[in-house]
């Protein structure tokens, strides 16, 4: 009986192994999608913040006082009409390439979760 019993360690042994092989692979590879959507994740977020500052600039230069505006402001349909167009130009100015806010947002927010990993 005692050759039967080192038989079956020995197997329970190499199961255990290629096992814990398995899951450092599928740990890899799940790390490597974790990373890709995180980054995927922190471009977004840094590319919506851009867009964020640059409507709320645009909407600055584009305030008038009284009803007469340079893009016409009478009545609600011209505040309503420069806000759209103000986003506009926000993501149209992101997807050009911005002004470089979300390139530094986005090395910051990689850097800071690296950081924390590595904790």
């Amino acid at each position: 009986m005692l050759p039967l019993a080192t038989f079956a360690a020995s197997a329970a042994v190499g199961v255990g192994k290629n096992l814990l092989n398995t899951l450092a692979k599928t740990d890899a590879n799940t790390m490597d999608a974790a990373k890709s959507t995180a980054s995927t994740k922190a471009r977004k977020t840094a590319d919506d913040f851009e867009k964020m500052f640059l409507e709320d600039s645009l909407e600055k230069l584009t305030q008038s006082e009284g009803t007469d505006g340079p893009l016409g402001e009478n009545g609600t349909g011209g505040g309503v009409w420069r806000s759209m167009m103000t986003k506009e130009y926000a993501n149209a100015i992101v997807k050009t390439g911005g002004v470089g806010i979300s390139n530094q947002v986005y090395s910051e927010m990689m850097r800071m979760q690296e950081a924390g990993n590595g904790r």
